[in-house]
């Protein structure tokens, strides 16, 4: 099957209702707080509560602070069981990547709803709506919904209404449709390891429009291939035909792709599908007809057209797209015609701007596929786990030109431009409009604007480049690169270790107030924590129950918890670093030790506590870090001064423990929710 990609899956009735309902409801909109101001057009879902199969009431407003999948199910509609089906698979991620799922059985009797949650072997709550008050609040049509609501409690990219299931593997189908919308990892036919991970297109034989012969794919081997699934009556599909007479007109025959048209139109007559054509001059290419929709679902065909894909000489899909956009992707269609023509790409970059990845890729093919393996390609959906998609302090360092011109933004939000991007590396538009980005191969200044001390602890240009180099993941076998990926979000030791450990009491003269904190916390009682659970001699246990373990000063591995004190519980060393340089006498103080009131919580802290603080012993520890640290935060030194502080902390509250703020208290009028309405079904009309 092939991976889609912008499945616009959204039914414009179900999206206008929705609006409407959204636009006049009290909300789930948390205060924005640090974090971006909202588009206008961004609409926060409506609160609601609900009893639950186990007889709990569960307010919405309760799961504020990560990511949801709202599972609307009707377990007698028909076609629901792929979707529930997709839904349990995807459920069973959400620790990992910090979303959580609450199902609603709506239209049924609770029985009835208890029975197939059961069934299916839903691990989520699930809310009874059997006598339809949350579906009529939300103004919901279908038995059969899916939506994702934001960690701020807007709606988000995932709207899904209209579901496929008449595909073979139609909950594989489905599950990836939505881990896509979800930036989840999706399951792929391609070795993870293989640089090359464009897939091989499906072959297929079905009916010509105009009779003879059967169409197979197979007879076009070693050619290149347009593929287009189009409607004769759609304009978007009319604008990218003419686009195609065009563009590979200008290309040599012996070198010119084939342009396949399959029309969607089932029940339309040969005659009618002609005339359209023949009347904008775009009767020119060969039309297929696809009366079981098979060709169409082996290439995931549905929702928006025209669905456009570019298969290379090999057999594989260098390219798809969906529906039509002027501007940029006609220039990226051009580009990437070149590349699988054989011909010499033309240089369209974005001369105020930033060009993208997908554009340099054209080009650079073998740097784009090595590129997708390094925990850059990845960068922005870490934000998105993290719920951190709109914060300014975050966002630049994980995307492409952030706050200059032509570069991303957080309100119009170019997807192209997301992640860590060649241009980060080598400058707008690289060498070819920025050739003096890099001096003598140098990119270190680069990297270190975003790998600064407050957000990259233990950075080292040398050691770091080998991992995102182009050369070196390209050296790699599939393998070492498989496990490369496997190993990306993994903690690293960032503290320095050159150093001797001396206990937690040294620290105390000079830092009594933060060892006063510390010594009220759980991290002073690691060591008894050990005994109470009788696990004081379990090594396994023991090294992150203590002080430097197995380091030198620190605690021995082969040591009683009894017999060294200062080092028998988590210490002032465990998160700061060995002290030995830094109490020694007549030693300088700043440098020698790490000082993290000035570092980012989550990119560095984090770092630190999760050497221990693992999938493995503290489920979910990474996304809870900000709260953890602020319960027990003990800074009363001026961060790189070694002053005190002129004020006390200030303890700033998590968005967990604030809740959702407020009600969406501005009506907004029946015209302009129209309108809005009506322009986005005009946009995916077709």
């Amino acid at each position: 099957m092939v991976p889609l990609r912008r499945t616009s899956l959204l039914t414009a009735a179900f999206f206008c209702a929705l609006v409407l309902v959204v636009w006049g409801s009290p909300s789930l909109a948390a205060e924005p707080g640090k974090k971006a101001a909202r588009h206008t057009h961004e609409r926060p879902l409506p609160a609601f509560e609900g009893r639950t199969l186990d007889g709990r009431t569960l307010s919405i407003s309760s799961l504020v602070g990560k990511r949801l999948v709202l599972f609307f199910f009707n377990p007698e509609s028909e076609g629901v069981e792929p979707v529930a089906e997709a839904v349990v698979a995807i459920a069973a991620d959400r620790n990992q990547y910090n979303f959580e799922v609450l199902g609603v059985g709506v239209g049924s009797s609770t029985e009835k709803v208890r029975s197939f949650a059961s069934e299916k072997g839903f691990d989520f709550a699930v809310m009874d709506d059997s006598r339809g008050r949350i579906t009529r609040k939300l103004n919901l049509r279908s038995p059969t919904t899916l939506l994702s609501i934001d960690s701020e409690g807007y709606l988000g990219d995932l709207a899904m209404t209209h579901f496929n299931t008449e595909v073979p593997n139609a909950s594989k189908v489905i599950e990836d449709s939505v881990r896509e919308k979800l930036r989840l990892p999706k399951s792929s036919e391609v070795p993870v390891g293989e640089l090359n991970q464009n897939p091989r297109a499906p072959l297929f034989e079905t009916e010509r429009l105009d009779g003879g012969e059967p169409f197979r794919l197979a007879d076009l081997a070693g050619k290149p291939v347009v593929l287009i699934f189009f409607l004769h009556t759609c304009p978007h599909c009319h604008s990218a035909l003419e686009f195609f007479k065009e563009e590979l007109a200008k290309i040599p025959e012996d070198k010119r792709p084939e342009l396949v048209g399959v029309s969607l139109a089932r029940g339309a007559s040969r005659s009618s599908i002609h005339t359209s054509l023949r009347a904008k001059d775009i009767d020119f290419f060969t039309i297929l007809q696809d009366r079981s929709s098979k060709v169409a679902n082996d290439y995931g065909a549905f929702g928006g057209v025209p669905v456009i894909y570019l298969i290379d000489r090999e057999g594989r899909i260098v390219e798809r797209s969906q529906g039509w956009r002027a501007g940029r992707g006609q220039a990226l269609l051009k580009m990437q015609l070149a590349r699988i023509a054989g011909t010499p790409a033309p240089m369209l970059l974005n001369p105020k701007g930033y060009s993208g990845n997908d554009v340099c890729g054209v080009c650079h093919s073998s740097a784009h596929d090595s590129w997708l393996f390094t925990r850059h390609a990845s960068a922005y959906n870490t934000l998105v786990t993290h719920g951190e998609e709109r914060n300014p302090e975050c966002v630049g360092c994980h995307v492409v030109g952030f706050g200059k011109p032509g570069g991303f933004s957080i309100e119009e939000h170019p997807e192209y431009l997301e992640n860590v991007g060649c241009e980060d590396c080598h400058g707008r538009g690289g060498p070819h409009l920025s050739p003096g980005f890099v001096k003598n191969g140098n990119y270190e200044p680069a990297c270190v604007s975003c790998h600064n001390p407050t957000h990259s602890l233990g950075f080292d240009y040398a050691t770091f480049l080998p991992k995102i180099s182009h050369a070196a993941v390209e050296a790699l076998t599939p393998a070492e690169r498989e496990a490369m990926v496997a190993g990306h979000g993994k903690p690293r030791d960032v503290l320095p270790r050159g150093a001797d450990y001396v206990g937690s009491a040294a620290c105390r003269s000079c830092h009594s107030a933060e060892y006063a904190t510390w010594s009220a916390g759980a991290h002073a009682q690691a060591g008894k924590t050990l005994e109470a659970k009788k696990k004081a001699d379990d090594i396994n246990c023991l090294a992150c129950h203590t002080t430097g373990y197995d380091r030198p000063g620190g605690f021995p591995a082969a040591g009683k918890l009894a017999d060294h004190p200062g080092l028998n519980d988590v210490g002032c060393e465990s998160c700061h670093g060995p002290g030995g340089d830094h109490v020694a006498e007549g030693a300088r103080k700043l440098g020698t030790i790490v000082s993290l009131g000035d570092k980012c919580d989550s990119c560095v802290i984090l770092q630190i506590c999760g050497s221990c603080h693992d999938e493995a012993n503290d489920p979910g520890f990474e996304f809870q870090v900000e709260e953890k640290i602020e319960r027990q935060r003990h800074g009363t030194i001026e961060p790189g001064t070694g002053k005190p502080l002129k004020d006390s902390v200030q303890r700033n509250p998590h968005p967990v423990e604030t809740g959702w703020a407020h009600l969406f208290a501005e009506l907004e009028s029946q015209d302009s929710a129209t309108s809005a309405a009506e322009a986005t079904a005009g946009h995916s009309a077709h």
